[in-house]
């Protein structure tokens, strides 16, 4: 501490610790918050089915998932952008690579036969033809995604 002439001390508080409190404070709450509503476009209509119902598995909830959104012209909604198949191509690719990438980060190994353990859940239009959802299912096949998942609105 500091003396003056006059006897007096002065003392200043270290804010250092508290920066790197509130710093840490702020990437926790960075890392948990929710973004899985961001994943469902409002753009696409989805099917009725009488027996869709929703997940009732305690054990999905920490299932790694992938929501593709396919619009009524078979294209791949990403964020603001439209993309048609050969972009979704290769937007799928690079979620593949992001799975396989966190895999080897968790050291964890693919499913023995080559699968990635995400599921892919489809989020497509009523009026999408099944040519193009088809074509989509192929491309997360080559990219080694082999659990899939559709979302429907409830009929009753």
């Amino acid at each position: 501490m500091a003396g003056s002439a006059g006897g007096e001390f002065k003392a200043e508080p270290n804010l250092t610790p508290l920066l790197d409190v509130v710093f840490q404070l702020i990437t926790f709450f960075m890392l948990v918050i929710n973004f899985s509503n961001d994943n469902y476009d409002k753009r696409v209509k989805l099917p009725v089915a009488d027996s869709a119902r929703p997940v009732e598995d305690a054990n999905q909830a920490n299932v790694d998932r992938l929501v593709l959104n396919i619009d009524h012209e078979g294209h791949l909604l990403e964020g603001n952008e439209v993309q048609p198949l050969h972009k979704a191509i290769e937007t799928i690719k690079r979620h593949a690579g992001f799975v396989r990438l966190g895999l080897k980060v968790a050291g964890k190994k693919p499913d023995p036969g080559g699968g990635l353990p995400t599921v892919i859940v489809f989020r497509v239009d009523r009026d999408a033809d099944f040519s193009s959802l088809n074509s989509m299912i192929k491309a997360c096949q080559a990219q080694g995604f082999r659990k899939f998942a559709f979302k429907a609105m409830s009929g009753s």
